[in-house]
């Protein structure tokens, strides 16, 4: 199962995209106005996320699939996947007509999990990160005789996620500088060994998850390249070929994937907003054209919606606040007449009546309120204390 140590050179990147030629499609470029403003500097989007089965991860898996001969294809073939590899390994092994295995962490998010069964491959869940993954998916390459479709130490792999570059190279000439996402380094040594060859002179930017880097957590909600180190061979070529490196935040990748839905109307999975979240942080150096590559939009519904919850809360646009009211017919009526008359939407009223603390004459209510912003949740604070409503703010 050791991948060839051999980086692809632009004539197999070439070949890689004419294979691609009407199976991976040519993803668009965006610009926003919005992004634009708030970063300072021209900003465009190069929406992968809108690629077949929602990643980049298609052009990787099919540029080395569609290599594999007759006995290969009967054989079947196996991968370890956090999600987007596993789809694309899925989806391009029933277009060759081969078996697919994939290997998942336990954790899994569900969308990734029931897209990659739905694309036709035995899903096969345990582990809680993609290194027992791979043990896993090497145990049954030995015992089956499978191909093993690794998700980034392969030069087929990274010569089909270098398309990525040649496709930007003639989008967006412009261009000063391209951030791209990295955990096992396969997109971004695919991108930058393109963009090297194409553009010289092209500042390239890898941005990782903190999460997932020495002395992190060791969890991140950009599962998608939640990879402990990128491989030997990606990584001996992002030494050579990347002029920087920075780390984001899973606070200021959620920031990312807020602004993102509601400014763009693209739907970003945590791994696809991680260049954005180093703009918005101020991280990247430069002052022209940057082309973050949002490089997956497949993200857990569930996790999606956390993800806005926080981040209306942390806008000042979701307040959640605990107060009380006489447990009298009329009086909450009466305090909810008071937000109305503030302009506030109630989305949720939650009546709390065994609180210990409260007043054998009131009853306790969590209230849950869309405000238009930070400046609004202080003003309506600051008018329930008034008119005698106690308040504890809970988000």
């Amino acid at each position: 199962m050791a991948a060839t140590r051999t980086r692809p050179g632009l004539d197999e990147i070439e070949a890689a995209r004419a294979r691609l030629d009407g199976v991976a499609r040519v993803t668009p470029v965006y610009g926003s106005e919005t992004l634009s403003r708030l970063i300072g500097r021209e900003t465009k989007l190069k929406a992968e996320n809108l690629q077949r089965t929602g990643s980049f991860k298609i052009r990787g898996a099919y540029n080395r699939i569609s290599r594999l001969n007759a006995a290969e294809r009967a054989a079947g073939v196996v991968a370890a996947s956090a999600g987007n590899h596993g789809q694309a390994v899925a989806w391009a092994a029933r277009e060759v007509g081969a078996v697919a295995r994939i290997f998942m962490p336990q954790d899994a998010p569900m969308a990734k999990v029931d897209a990659t069964r739905h694309y036709g491959a035995d899903v096969e869940l345990g582990g809680t990160a993609l290194e027992a993954c791979l043990d896993s998916a090497a145990a049954y390459v030995a015992e089956h005789g499978a191909t093993f479709i690794h998700p980034f130490e392969d030069p087929l792999v990274i010569a089909g996620q270098a398309t990525i570059g040649l496709e930007l190279a003639e989008q967006v000439p412009e261009a000063e500088t391209v951030l791209i996402p990295v955990g096992g380094g396969g997109l971004a040594s695919g991108i930058a060994l393109a963009l090297r060859a194409a553009k010289p002179g092209l500042r390239i930017v890898g941005i990782q998850a903190e999460g997932t880097l020495p002395g992190g957590s060791g969890f991140t909600i950009a599962d998608g390249i939640a990879v402990k180190k990128p491989g030997e061979l990606t990584m001996s070529i992002l030494d050579d070929v990347l002029d920087g490196m920075v780390s984001v935040t899973d606070e200021q990748i959620s920031e990312a994937i807020v602004l993102l839905l509601e400014r763009t109307k693209l739907v970003v999975e945590g791994a696809g907003a991680v260049g954005v979240a180093a703009l918005l942080a101020g991280a990247v150096e430069g002052q022209g054209c940057v082309v973050p590559v949002l490089s997956g939009g497949n993200i857990d519904a569930t996790l999606l919606i956390s993800v806005m919850r926080h981040g209306l809360a942390v806008a000042g646009r979701f307040l959640v606040v605990r107060s009380r009211v006489g447990d009298r017919p009329g009086e909450l009526a009466k305090l909810l007449t008071l937000l109305a008359d503030e302009r506030v939407n109630v989305v949720e009223v939650e009546h709390q009546r065994e609180r210990s603390e409260l007043p054998v004459a009131d009853t306790g209510v969590v209230l849950t309120l869309l405000t238009r912003d930070s400046a609004h949740c202080e003003e309506i604070l600051a008018t329930m204390a008034r008119l005698g409503y106690p308040t504890e703010r809970l988000s």
